[in-house]
């Protein structure tokens, strides 16, 4: 087993080497020029001349933090319906021109910020500029297209009542952030999504698709004189009108002890296990970062896998993870594992973090966990599309401009007693909430979870 796993992390050490290599440094790949335009919009552009490609994603402030609760997944369905017709093109004249010249442009909605994007070619760029700004400015949110669209959300989400991860993850949301907007699915529920009218999504884009509510970052073969001649060609009509503030609701944190069962048919139980986490601008992200891969972000180099699937059989898989966003976040491990075994798995777990929390880490897991989350990192910057995308969020969530400079030495810095303080503060094996869909009557679970 030992043989086993060093292989697998000799081949993982490999394949980031090998991506590492290819990658063009930080500093010459990504020399990110921000700007903040007169009407509010922040813009961000990295040259990139290696390709005749330019990727944008659009940021806006606009997720579903600000949408009241008796309409949950309005933001998601504005962002969606974007696309579905302007004043000046139906849906089919938008996918058809776009398609024509083998780019694409999209929306989705999110928690923290809904996000649009394009992808051309560098010859395109008219087209693609064109396009973007009449779905940013112009959505009619077409009647037809709106009540298709609210059918096919309540469709997905009765479907998805018979995945048990799906169950597992809403109920932890729910228990864990409670009225909060992120104990929310980001999709609404059948009840909510029925409460939206065409006019509610009318007014929220009027009132939040604003450009000082925006980020723009450009990527690709561009020089930012080029890209600032096409926002006042295409964007100049885009209001300075500032957004509305909204009050939101402040995250409880302090943690509690809850159990949910979920009773199926099912010969494996789905687990989730976890409490309140962290923000995004928690300085001591990076150190928990380092700590949450030695217990359970590793992979086959985390002490949760090593444990209940190397030496107990018990999963297949199981990860923990920190899931950090702007006003708050949360702490999870996820697994399945059979009826008769859940108390065991459950058990395991608990003793990994109270072993985290009073054994210091050793040498070796340190420098293999920042090893690994430094040389991964270029990784999640490859491609024009992610550096788009990654640019935007880290606008978004105040991180700064050097922020993909400043990375590795962040994680480097982390110590030994760094990461035992850290799994002391924002881990706890006493109060935390559990939830269990499986066959209850197999499961049995015990009485002190």
């Amino acid at each position: 087993m030992e043989k086993l796993l060093l292989k697998r992390i000799l081949t993982a050490t490999i394949i980031i080497t090998f991506f590492y290599v290819l990658l063009p440094h930080h500093s010459d790949a990504l020399d990110v020029k921000r700007k903040v335009l007169d009407n509010g919009l922040i813009l961000l552009i990295a040259e990139r001349h290696n390709l005749p490609v330019v990727k944008v994603s659009l940021g806006m402030n606009a997720g579903n933090l600000l949408e009241p609760a008796e309409k949950a997944g309005l933001s998601s369905l504005v962002a969606s319906l974007l696309t579905e017709g302007t004043t000046r093109r139906t849906s089919e004249q938008i996918s058809e021109s776009i398609e024509f010249v083998g780019g694409d442009i999209g929306a989705s909605g999110g928690d923290d910020y809904n996000s649009a994007s394009l992808s051309v070619l560098k010859k395109d760029i008219d087209l693609g500029f064109d396009l973007l700004s009449d779905v940013i400015l112009n959505p009619v949110f077409p009647e037809d297209k709106f009540n298709k669209k609210k059918e096919r959300v309540k469709g997905s989400l009765k479907a998805q009542e018979e995945d048990p991860g799906f169950l597992a993850s809403r109920e932890f949301k729910k228990a864990l952030f409670g009225s909060h907007p992120y104990g929310r699915l980001i999709s609404g529920t059948a009840e909510s999504i029925d409460n939206i009218t065409r006019e509610d999504l009318i007014e929220f884009h009027a009132t939040y698709y604003v450009p000082e509510n925006s980020v723009m970052s450009v990527v690709g073969d561009v020089v930012p004189e080029e890209v600032e001649k096409l926002l006042e060609k295409y964007f100049s009509k885009w209001g300075t009108k500032k957004p509305a503030g909204i009050s939101l609701p402040q995250i409880e944190t302090v943690r509690k002890r809850e159990t949910i069962k979920i009773d199926k048919d099912l010969t494996q139980a789905t687990i989730r296990l976890g409490h309140i986490g962290v923000s995004r601008d928690n300085p001591d992200y990076y150190a928990i970062s380092v700590m949450n891969y030695i217990l359970g972000g590793g992979g086959f180099a985390s002490r949760l896998m090593q444990n209940i699937r190397e030496e107990k059989g018990l999963v297949y898989d199981i990860q923990s993870f920190f899931s950090a966003d702007r006003l708050g976040g949360s702490f999870q491990v996820a697994l399945q594992t059979k009826n008769e075994s859940a108390n065991t798995a459950i058990e395991e777990i608990l003793k990994e973090i109270k072993k985290i929390r009073n054994v210091p880490v050793t040498d070796q897991e340190l420098s293999d966990a920042q090893a690994f989350l430094t040389g991964s990192f270029p990784m999640r910057i490859e491609t024009s599309s992610r550096i788009a995308n990654f640019l935007v969020a880290v606008e978004f969530y105040k991180l700064g401009v050097r922020y993909i400079d400043d990375y590795p030495a962040f994680i480097n810095k982390v110590s030994r007693e760094d990461v035992q303080r850290v799994a002391n503060t924002y881990l706890d094996p006493e109060k935390f909430i559990l939830v269990v869909v499986a066959n209850q009557d197999k499961t049995r679970l015990n009485d002190q979870f």
